[in-house]
């Protein structure tokens, strides 16, 4: 039952480490990068639809994001959406596509967006935490009901906290890239 629990916990951590990378892909860095606008809703017929759902979108060149919706009649939409949106980017519609022209950053923008890298890897670390403490009251409620002995809860406890280490690091590094990836000029 135990071992099972611990086993089950590590596809969670996954999908909080995993949930984490998908909101450093919206956190812009001073190169052009698709995943800043893919998931723009815009409203395409009375439906808030994703960006990358109806446009191909390309980054032809490290400082320019290209948009091309596959429907003409949807360009001032996605203009609307991407005003809209705080992604900071004026629109250059250009008759069938939609250009959007990534100025560098500043070094006080970045430095917002490192804080924006460190909060989310903080709530990321804090999900694991989260994980960890469900396991851990089953095998100490394992332990009180007598199905699970002293060092067999010690031992699973162990191995939670490797587990739990594992993905700790993990977010680290892929903090730390992002981190550096923002602070590249």
């Amino acid at each position: 039952m135990t071992h099972a629990e611990i086993v089950a916990v590590e596809p969670k951590m996954q999908r909080s480490l995993e949930a984490m990378e998908r909101d450093f892909a919206g956190i812009r860095t001073g190169r052009a990068s698709t995943a800043l606008v893919e998931r723009i809703q815009v409203e395409y017929y009375g439906t808030p639809t994703p960006l990358n759902q109806i446009a191909g979108i390309s980054t032809p060149d490290p400082h320019l994001i290209v948009i091309q919706p596959w429907d003409r009649s949807v360009l001032s939409a996605i203009e609307r959406a991407l005003i809209k949106s705080e992604i900071g980017i004026t629109p250059n519609v250009d008759g069938t596509v939609v250009r959007l022209s990534v100025p560098p950053l500043t070094e006080e923008r970045r430095r917002e967006m490192v804080k924006q890298v460190r909060k989310r890897a903080e709530e990321a670390r804090v999900e694991l935490r989260v994980h960890r403490r469900e396991v851990a009251d089953h095998l100490k409620k394992a332990l009180r009901e007598g199905s699970l002995s002293e060092d067999e809860e010690r031992r699973e406890l162990e191995s939670l906290q490797k587990l739990t280490d594992r993905f700790v690091d993990l977010v680290e590094a892929r903090a730390e890239r992002k981190e550096s990836e923002v602070m590249e000029v």
